[in-house]
């Protein structure tokens, strides 16, 4: 099944898969790396145009590495999580001391970067490289889980057998692993996803364990739900960081204080801010994103 399976995402892969500014021939390394940090839990659409004025800003690591990490977090803008912005940064000027501003293509050298994770390591390597490594994110695993295992869910990560599962796929020729990569995660993106999958359309419908097995339910342990914004500390957090965005100086106290009607709430959200170092000062001179 390996090869029949790896031939027919492959094929499905090239004649359909989303036109997305990253996946174009010649596409930079360094811009793959800004891709994979702006969409972890942010949706492509947003991500697209964000990507686009980064780039046009800092065309290289050292160009990011540059200026203050504040600038990453005030140009991170509404995509949300923004240590992922500093984290950015941590890894642009690594990058631009340690590898003479050139993206390693060593899944190791990436991995030894700030804020670069196995997925994110496997995902420049194999897309910026073209390296022969297993790439699996939630989508992949969703495809493995249903067309390999007949389990309706994934479930909870297990690194450790996903990996080799998805390797067993993958090609001997790296152009063809690349090509499976990306397709198992592209159909796990946009036809097995998670509610009401696109069966009738799935090019390894043929192959799947879990339609052959009746689509049997999922009996594993459910994903948690994602905490609602509305309200919650995140949204506090927020406000607060657009506040400071778009300030030149320092923001006074009182200023800060006026953003959220719950004290408690909002001095939690605060130090929080002030722990992570996305904001800098104190109650007697202010608080602004960090100069240095």
């Amino acid at each position: 099944m390996p090869a029949t399976f790896s031939t027919a995402i492959a094929g499905w892969y090239e004649a359909s898969h989303r036109d997305l500014p990253w996946r174009a021939d010649g596409y930079p390394a360094w811009g793959i790396l800004i891709s994979e940090f702006m969409l972890q839990q942010t949706p492509v659409a947003r991500v697209i145009p964000r990507l686009a004025e980064w780039l046009e800003r800092w065309p290289t690591p050292a160009a990011l590495a540059a200026v203050p990490p504040g600038e990453a977090v005030r140009a991170w803008g509404r995509l949300g999580y923004p240590r992922r912005a500093l984290a950015l940064h941590a890894a642009a000027s690594a990058i631009s001391a340690a590898y003479d501003n050139v993206v390693p293509r060593d899944v190791d050298a990436l991995l030894a970067l700030p804020g670069v994770g196995p997925y994110t390591a496997r995902a420049v390597a194999a897309f910026a490289y073209g390296v022969r490594v297993p790439v699996v994110d939630i989508n992949a695993r969703r495809v493995l889980a249903r067309a390999l295992e007949g389990r309706g869910e994934p479930g909870p990560a297990q690194t450790r057998r996903e990996l080799p599962l998805m390797e067993s796929l993958l090609p001997a020729d790296p152009a063809r692993a690349r090509l499976v990569n990306a397709g198992t995660m592209e159909l796990g993106q946009t036809v097995c996803i998670p509610r009401a999958p696109r069966c009738d359309i799935c090019p390894i419908g043929g192959l799947c364990a879990w339609r052959a097995a009746g689509y049997p339910a999922y009996e594993g342990r459910p994903a948690p739900k994602q905490k609602k914004y509305e309200g919650s500390d995140r949204q506090v957090r927020g406000m607060i960081l657009n506040e400071l965005r778009a300030a030149d100086t320092a923001i006074p106290t009182d200023a800060i204080a006026a953003l959220w009607p719950d004290a408690v709430q909002l001095e939690r959200a605060l130090t929080g801010l002030l722990r992570d170092g996305l904001v800098t000062g104190d109650a007697e001179r202010g608080y602004e994103l960090p100069a240095a």
